[in-house]
């Protein structure tokens, strides 16, 4: 008897049904059957199906002689179920890699329920990807299991059938089918979930939800939407008939509502002469089954349709009068920085101001924070303001950090008038440069890939990027800090202007030089992170790739890689600051730190301090192994994608020639390596002092004294080798804005 019996109707979609297959049958995870029905589709499915099943013994295919609709294709397939748990599957959607293993897991966990819902991921035609916007109520429903009415936030979620798997003796017992129609999710789900005595949830990415340009009928113009009335009647029969569940009849009446309201307010869903009917036909749907007091929202369906009409009006009304507000206010904005600039280009300059951001405005961080704090011991005349994004990100700052919010009138006055800024981003545009400013620009770590003007010549990467407003900005930078000579020769040839090369140092690596003769450095950020002492860590921080729409790619199987480390190791996991707000971490990375099996520290604001906890770090071609160099402690380059990454980005050079330990080609060189203890042998010692040598030049741990005594104290300039001024070159002043 197989774990999963994945039910997929199949109809009209020969361009999308290898894929989801595929999706199956690749999974690591293998004790499933599917069970495809042929719902009489008039193209190649069929025989597509027949394929399948003939060189795969898991899939069965059942051909109706008749079209009958998704929800009783689904039917069909059920009474040849024989696995644990029913998946119900549509025939363009995809599993995502790891998604059976991660639900095979979480139902073992929860011994069994009735239900598991899991999360998605929206993918559209185009390439995007948007992850479900309510995943916070799978993270927030706990380790074990409930019932609706002990979270009744998981009947917020998108109630469709393909984002749950389902105990099929939980199903056959209750005797749940699914009745004909377009909206045959409603009358399945509702019911599923109210009688379900035990749910449990996975904050995981399993499923790819595909948005299709044409042929979904939540994206036809018809009159097949009329169909949900019928189907929120079974689902209030079904109520009825159950006298237990009578305390819902409120809550599904005011979703009933909703949902009617939603499918009127699309402009694609229903003909334009068929809306008075419908909405005639919801408002005597939602009298008849009314069971308390009406919220505000829905008071509009106790009115008539012309009344519907006039407030719909109204509210566009509303929104282009505030549109054009904003305007309004956006352009006299604009005015009033331009006045306020102009009335303090005359004041002096205070030459006691230092103001300092980092990573667009995020934070005390990276290297403007190095030198903020060496400022505030070596120059404490000096005060130093940061420069925050916002007031949620002003709450993180340490106490007593002297802040202003971007753009804010308090933030044009102090950069009106400091003398010193400190930045690893250019400021924004509309910040001037005055005469007798110095602007310190630290970057962000030496560079592998293509920057600035480099990436002109490569359309895909610098998408997103207006290279020569990124010059012009660069325009106002006095000194550049490097770590060493192939950055200063980057940096020249990347940002054609005006500056000064300091060779400095990395400020923020001031710690990792010192640890390097320091014991017990990092404990205290193992102990946070929940770490045990003796444990050796690894620290695996993948970049992003410019050649998947997103920037996140899986290139490692996280679980499987974890437990290859074996018994006495920890993974630790920092995904690339772009990819923390996007579905990367969805896709598994959230469920295995809540099971203990890695820990996922890409929140942590200090990537220096993960550095300091870790024993060994795993990485791609990400600019982290530069800095993690000066620590001396092993690296290992996973480089299974090098030509697709050299080529979509543009390199400086070929880093698994002259790389900094071992290089592993695939995950399986990967796990040999540390299993035969060959990532921290002699070829990884003499492989990281050379890259060291070559990289790490001018780290001394005194960078950030170095640029205060130098910079801002006007002391002789105690620097590893003389500063280089840089000339700008021919061409910069024609680029065309891009």
């Amino acid at each position: 008897m197989p774990r999963f019996s994945i039910i997929v109707p199949v109809f009209k979609v020969q361009g999308f049904l290898r894929e989801c297959l595929d999706s199956v049958l690749e999974q690591s995870y293998t004790d499933l059957e599917v069970i495809a029905v042929d719902d009489c589709s008039p193209d190649g499915c069929g025989a597509i199906l027949d394929e399948y099943a003939g060189r795969d013994p898991r899939v069965r295919v059942l051909h109706l002689p008749e079209n009958v609709g998704l929800g009783r294709a689904r039917n069909a397939g059920m009474p040849l179920a024989t696995g644990d748990y029913l998946f119900f599957l549509d025939s363009d959607d995809t599993l995502t890699p790891g998604a059976l293993r991660a639900v095979a897991d979480r139902l073992e966990e929860t011994a069994d329920p009735d239900v598991l819902v899991f999360d998605y991921a929206r993918t559209y035609w185009w390439g995007g990807t948007r992850r479900n916007v309510l995943a916070r109520v799978l993270a927030e429903a706990g380790a074990g299991t409930f019932s609706a009415s002990e979270h009744p936030e998981i009947l917020d979620l998108l109630m469709v059938v393909w984002n749950k798997v389902y105990r099929r003796g939980f199903v056959e017992t209750e005797g749940f089918a699914f009745p004909p129609g377009y909206y045959e999710d409603t009358p399945w789900t509702f019911p599923v979930m109210l009688s379900a005595r035990r749910i449990a949830a996975l904050d995981r990415i399993c499923l790819a939800y595909r948005q299709r340009r044409q042929g979904n009928i939540l994206s036809t113009t018809s009159r097949k939407h009329f169909d949900i009335h019928d189907q929120y009647e079974r689902v209030f029969a079904f109520v009825d008939a159950r006298p237990e569940l009578s305390s819902w009849r409120p809550y599904l009446h005011h979703k009933m509502g909703e949902h009617c309201l939603d499918i009127l307010s699309k402009p694609d869903r229903l003909p334009e002469g068929d809306k008075a009917e419908f909405f005639r036909l919801t408002a005597a749907l939602f009298r008849k089954h009314r069971s308390g007091p009406v919220p505000p929202e829905l008071r509009v369906l106790e009115g008539g349709f012309t009344r519907y009409r006039l407030r719909r009006q109204a509210v566009r009304a509303g929104r282009e009068l505030s549109r054009r507000g904003q305007q309004v206010r956006r352009a006299a904005t604009v005015r009033v920085k331009r006045g306020w600039s102009t009335l303090h280009e005359h004041r002096p300059l205070d030459p006691n101001l230092a103001v300092y951001s980092a990573f667009s405005h995020r934070g005390v961080l990276g290297d403007p924070a190095a030198v903020y704090t060496a400022a505030r011991e070596l120059a404490p005349h000096i005060r130093g303001v940061w420069v925050v994004r916002d007031e949620e990100q002003a709450a993180l700052l340490p106490p007593g950090t002297e802040h202003v919010l971007l753009d804010s009138p308090r933030y044009r006055r102090v950069t009106a008038r400091a003398t010193y800024f400190v930045n690893n981003v250019n400021w924004p545009g509309s910040l001037v440069k005055r005469p007798g400013s110095v602007h310190i620009h630290t970057h962000q770590g030496t560079p592998l890939k293509f920057m600035a003007a480099d990436l002109l010549h490569k359309p895909g990467a610098r998408q997103g990027f207006d290279v020569p407003q990124m010059l012009r900005r660069a325009d106002r930078w006095d000194y550049s800090l490097v770590a060493n000579r192939h950055s200063e020769l980057v940096w020249d040839r990347a940002y054609p202007c005006h500056f000064t090369s300091l060779r400095t140092g990395s400020p923020r690596n001031d710690v990792l030089v010192r640890a390097r003769s320091e014991e017990g450095a990092g404990a205290a950020v193992r102990a946070r992170l929940g770490i045990p002492a003796e444990n050796r860590v690894v620290l695996y921080a993948p970049t992003r790739r410019d050649y998947v729409r997103g920037g996140h790619a899986d290139r490692l199987d996280l679980a499987r890689f974890a437990d290859d480390l074996g018994d006495g190791h920890t993974l630790v996991v920092r995904l690339h600051p772009s990819l923390a707000d996007g579905p990367a971490r969805g896709m598994g990375l959230a469920e295995l730190h809540r099971r203990g099996v890695l820990v996922d520290a890409t929140d942590e604001p200090s990537v220096e301090d993960l550095m300091l906890a870790s024993d060994a770090l795993v990485t791609d071609y990400s600019a982290l192994m530069f800095d993690y160099a000066n620590l001396d402690r092993p690296i290992v380059l996973l480089a299974d994608d090098w030509g697709a990454y050299a080529a979509s980005r543009g390199v400086y050079f070929d880093v698994t020639s002259d790389a900094p330990g071992h290089v592993a080609g695939t995950q399986r060189e990967l796990a040999w390596l540390f299993a035969s203890g060959s990532w921290r042998d002699a070829e990884s010692a003499r492989l990281r002092a050379g890259f060291r040598a070559r990289f790490c030049e001018f780290d001394d741990g005194r960078a950030a004294e170095r640029v205060v005594r130098t910079l801002m104290l006007g002391e002789r300039p105690d620097v590893p080798a003389p500063a280089v001024a840089v000339p700008a070159q021919a061409g910069h002043d024609v680029l065309a804005s891009s």
